[in-house]
């Protein structure tokens, strides 16, 4: 099978080595030239993965959009929530046929707070897109590179359409599951991100192991409640898409959202790293759409409000524990 992708960063890369070593082609969209270059003619990614990475010569790279459209019935979206409405809205006049829509973006569209699924369904005409599947679980890009065990999941409310994703990217290293729970598994991938910014914090500031294991495991709590009120099965929270992201982001120098923590809890607070970052952190963008989304509701997520206030209203974050820490005393269940 010929596959496009949307994107030509790291999860684009990686998983376009799982397609290639399956058996497949696999054609990256993207629009800096030299990178582009760097793909096709010596065969690596080398502003990603350096040089010590060769890439297959069945991975090929375009700065023309339409081209992932041609000869393909599939399309990998590897591109940040931020960006996902507008290569939707370039590649929907590019289809000439039916196409599958396989996402792996974790977070929610800025407009509304769609999930990445419900996000495609309202862009792509339904005579244009098969049922939607997303690929989503615990995997840094820069261990599926080097061949490293992964195991996630592919996610859609049709099962055939899961299964036929499954197939097309499992082998002797990447191992991938069936999960019907698109809600939960977009819902747990986006918020987990949150947290493993606040991990970071708590990295950051010295606080030790004992003070991160209750951050992540209150943190697996909002995850679960904010979810079982949108319909979200519970299982899945325990399940790859939900504590395994969880843990590796949380606990991964890989992860950008925990290297972004890692800078606020160092610096005891997120005015510097705000203004000097130039990488996609998803989970600063999460915080502020799902602070806004609680807000709405009776819900209460102590540690994605408490983040909030550091990330958007400078509250230093030694203080803002230091508050989480003196809110009254409660059951743990409840």
């Amino acid at each position: 099978m010929r596959v496009g992708i949307a994107g030509t960063g790291t999860w684009a890369t990686a998983l376009a080595q799982v397609l290639t070593d399956n058996g497949h082609e696999a054609i990256l969209y993207g629009r800096d030239r030299a990178q582009i270059d760097d793909i096709n003619i010596r065969h690596r990614n080398t502003i990603y993965f350096g040089e010590k990475i060769s890439l297959s010569e069945n991975i090929v790279a375009t700065d023309e959009i339409g081209k992932i459209c041609d000869g393909t019935d599939l399309i990998l979206l590897c591109v940040p929530t931020s960006a996902m409405r507008e290569v939707l809205e370039r590649i929907k006049p590019c289809l000439s046929h039916r196409m599958m829509f396989v996402n792996t973006a974790k977070g929610f569209d800025q407009e509304g707070g769609l999930r990445m699924s419900q996000l495609i369904r309202a862009v792509i005409p339904h005579d244009r897109r098969s049922p939607i599947v997303s690929l989503l679980g615990p995997s840094h890009a820069e261990e599926v590179i080097i061949r490293h065990l992964t195991l996630i999941c592919s996610i859609s409310r049709v099962k055939k359409a899961a299964e036929a994703v499954q197939r097309l990217f499992s082998n002797s290293y990447f191992r991938v599951y069936v999960l019907k729970d698109e809600v939960g598994a977009e819902l747990s991938s986006a918020i987990k991100n949150c947290i493993a910014i606040a991990a970071g914090i708590v990295e950051g500031l010295g606080l030790g192991d004992n003070a991160k294991a209750a951050l992540i495991t209150r943190g697996l709590n909002e995850m679960v409640k904010f979810g079982a009120r949108r319909g979200a099965r519970r299982s899945t929270y325990l399940g790859l898409t939900g504590l395994g992201d969880l843990v590796v982001t949380c606990g991964s120098y890989h992860s950008r959202n925990f290297q972004a923590g890692l800078a606020i809890g160092r610096a005891d607070s997120s005015t510097e790293f705000l203004k000097s970052n130039t990488k996609t952190v998803e989970g600063i963008r999460t915080t502020k759409i799902l602070y806004e989304m609680i807000r709405k509701t009776n819900l209460s997520l102590p540690i994605v409000e408490a983040l909030y206030k550091v990330l958007f209203l400078g509250e230093k974050p030694s203080e803002t524990i230091t508050n989480l820490m003196s809110r009254p005393l409660r059951a743990e269940d409840e």
